[in-house]
């Protein structure tokens, strides 16, 4: 049987969203430079470089709006608008539509090759999903996917998902709502949704759930998916 992928872990604790973004983009050429440094070798080394490059990014960003590649350009007064709720708003190259990252909200960013998995968005987007239905169950909520991409609790988003995948290497990724201040999402639609709502492990099991309280059971729940083994790193081993 052929060796687990291994998976660096980062822990970044609160990061602004360009700074992660920036971050990402290296994690992703770090990628793509080492499968062709080895581009004359073999299939087997192809694997071997693709795995030495799998990260997994645990962030919490300040309060910030994102908008993603299937969105048309907000009109000025409504970015505005956005702005003078204190929190950033940035434009990015994930898909989906708008929504809110901030504290208490548990962001992962896996960076993946996915000729280590297999070579189908489709597949990554459904495992994704499939991973924080294990974080549910884990908690004792009841959560489903539905033709919205993300996980839902009844008809209140848990956690969403919008990635970006270039060359089979992945970024961007999923938010999971831990103990999150949901009225940050009355400001918007999110994910442009209309009459859906959003939850939070906090507001499912009625007590605080922190990012903290979440980490190691996402991590379990993602290493079991993927069949991954995963090592934790400092950005300066990188």
């Amino acid at each position: 049987m052929p060796p687990r992928p291994l998976v660096q872990v980062l822990r970044l604790g609160l990061l602004s969203f360009r700074e992660s973004e920036a971050l990402q983009q290296h994690l992703v050429l770090r990628h793509h430079q080492r499968v062709r440094e080895e581009n004359q070798e073999n299939q087997e080394n192809h694997q071997r470089v693709r795995e030495q490059s799998h990260a997994l990014l645990l962030v919490q960003h300040p309060p910030t709006f994102t908008t993603g590649l299937r969105c048309l350009p907000y009109p000025p007064p409504l970015l505005e608008g956005l702005r003078q709720t204190g929190a950033e708003v940035q434009r990015c190259s994930r898909g989906g539509l708008i929504t809110f990252h901030g504290p208490g909200q548990l962001v992962c960013y896996p960076i993946l090759h996915l000729g280590s998995f297999k070579k189908s968005v489709r597949w990554y987007v459904c495992e994704l999903e499939q991973t924080v239905l294990s974080v549910c169950r884990r908690f004792g909520i009841e959560a489903s996917t539905s033709p919205h991409t993300g996980v839902w609790v009844g008809d209140n988003k848990i956690c969403a998902i919008g990635i970006h995948c270039g060359r089979y290497v992945t970024s961007h990724g999923f938010a999971l709502n831990c103990n999150t201040d949901l009225s940050w999402f009355d400001h918007i639609v999110p994910c442009g949704i209309e009459g859906k709502g959003v939850t939070s492990l906090s507001a499912e099991l009625q007590r605080d759930v922190s990012v903290e309280e979440a980490i190691p059971v996402l991590l379990e729940a993602f290493r079991e998916r993927f069949n991954v083994s995963l090592s934790d790193v400092s950005l300066t081993s990188l």
